[in-house]
Formats: C-alpha cells, sequence, structure tokens
C-alpha cells in the first residue's frame, strides 16, 4: 500500500461515483448468475463484458500479475480465489470481489451468497458478514479513526459468533487500488489514521466459521481457512463525509 491518504477534488469523487455505479451493477449481476452448474471462468468472462459495455476496464486484470477480471472464493476460500473451470455446486457460498476503473479512478466491492440452499449455519455467516460490513461503513464518518471502523466490524462480528480474519484488511482507494490507510477489521477504537471529508476507503470484512488463521494456497493468490472452515466477504467503496458514509457501489 502506497501513497498518503488522498482527498479527491471534486470532479475525482464523481469519476469514483461512476465507477461505483459500474461495479455494483456489475456485482449485482454476478451474484444472480452464481447458480449451481456455472463456472466461474463463465462468470469471469461475463464481469469483463460488462464493465467494458459500461465504459469502465477491470482493475484486477494484470494487477501485480492477477490474471482474471474478478476475484472468486468459494467456500474456505477468504479472498483472491482466482476463476477457472470450477463449477458451482448447490450449498457452495461463493465471494465474489469486482474492482471498476472508470476515468483513472478506482472502486472495489465484493459480495457473498449463497449457490442453491445452503445450510443455516452457512446463512448466519452470510447474514453476520452482512452486518459486520454496515457496522463498519456507520464507523466511517470524519472526526473518527480509521480504527473505530475496524473494532465496529469486529464487535459486529463477535456478537453474532464469528471471527474476523485480521491478515487482511481494507484500504483508501482512488487514483490507486490500494493506497493509505489501512482498515483493519479488528482492533481498538481511536487509533489510526484520522477520516477527513473527501477521503475514499474501501471497507471489507472478512468473516470465518472457525479460526481466522489462513494461508496462501499454492496458485499463489488465493487465500484460505487454514481449519477449512468456511468464509465470506463483503466490501463497500465509500466517501467519508462529516455525516454518514457515501457508500459509492451500492446497487441502484
Amino acid at each position: 500500500m502506497s501513497g498518503a491518504a488522498a482527498v479527491l477534488t471534486p470532479a475525482e469523487a464523481a469519476a469514483m461515483r461512476r465507477a461505483g455505479r459500474l461495479a455494483a451493477a456489475v456485482l449485482e449481476r454476478l451474484a444472480a448468475h452464481a447458480r449451481p452448474g456455472v463456472s466461474t471462468a463463465r462468470l469471469d468472462a461475463l464481469a469483463e463484458e460488462w464493465i467494458l459495455a459500461g465504459g469502465g476496464r477491470p482493475a484486477f486484470k494484470g494487477y501485480r500479475g492477477y490474471p482474471a477480471s474478478i476475484c472468486t472464493s468459494i467456500n474456505d476460500e477468504v479472498v483472491h480465489g482466482i476463476p477457472g473451470p470450477r463449477v458451482l455446486a448447490d450449498g457452495d457460498i461463493i465471494s465474489i470481489d469486482v474492482g471498476v476503473v472508470v476515468d483513472g479512478l478506482y472502486a472495489d466491492a465484493a459480495v457473498s451468497v449463497a449457490v442453491g440452499e445452503v445450510p443455516p449455519a452457512a446463512r448466519r455467516l452470510l447474514a453476520a458478514g452482512e452486518a459486520a460490513l454496515a457496522a463498519g461503513v456507520r464507523a466511517a464518518r470524519a472526526g473518527a479513526r480509521a480504527g473505530d471502523i475496524g473494532h465496529a466490524v469486529e464487535e459486529a462480528a463477535r456478537a453474532a459468533g464469528f471471527a474476523v480474519v485480521r491478515d487482511y484488511m481494507g484500504h483508501g482507494i482512488g487514483r490507486r487500488m490500494h493506497q493509505a490507510p489501512h482498515v483493519p477489521n479488528y482492533g481498538p477504537p481511536g487509533v489510526g489514521s484520522p477520516l477527513v471529508p473527501g477521503m475514499a476507503l474501501a471497507i471489507e470484512p472478512m468473516l470465518v466459521e472457525g479460526s481466522p488463521e489462513t494461508a496462501v494456497a499454492s496458485d499463489g493468490w488465493t487465500v484460505v481457512t487454514v481449519d477449512g472452515s468456511r468464509a465470506v466477504h463483503f466490501e463497500h467503496t465509500v466517501l467519508v463525509t462529516d455525516g454518514e458514509a457515501e457508500i459509492l457501489t451500492r446497487p441502484a
């Protein structure tokens, strides 16, 4: 993660809104296509088609050598899963992460969804991930600190009986995909970078059913839970304001 935290100009904020709307629309359509029998490669192809048709470009493709337009992480895969021939099965949970660039500005969003019918424990995990993201977004306001977001996320996860992954976290975003500040998903409030109006953040809780310990798979990208427990990943790009954060990747 490089550079200092940036405050967007009005023109940059407008471009990020366009990028955010496109990312949200693509993510919503991908979630609807995540059904039994569909391959993750198919989801990736659709994402690239829709991003380009919407006037953007895929932010992930080629980033540090990443080979695809989206990340697709299934069951015990936490983040950075590479799309390929794997076919979704009834009972899977898939986390889909989308990055978009429009006019040089980035937006990043993720959602985890059930594929077909999943057990009640998996549905509780999905609901907890959504609640943790909502808590983090509520904490992102001018005058707060990045640690306030992490504290809110962790408290929401714990209240639901789940743990947060500590090895990966959210980040500042704008003219680069990853920039300052770090946005953790755990820890005490009142620490970390101050939040100021015009700062853009990618808030992305990752919750697990079991141990939060992770490892990187042999492909060099896919992050998995060491104990094989299920994981979920939710993310919004937000713009800090004097009041509630503006969610740039909220579906229309």
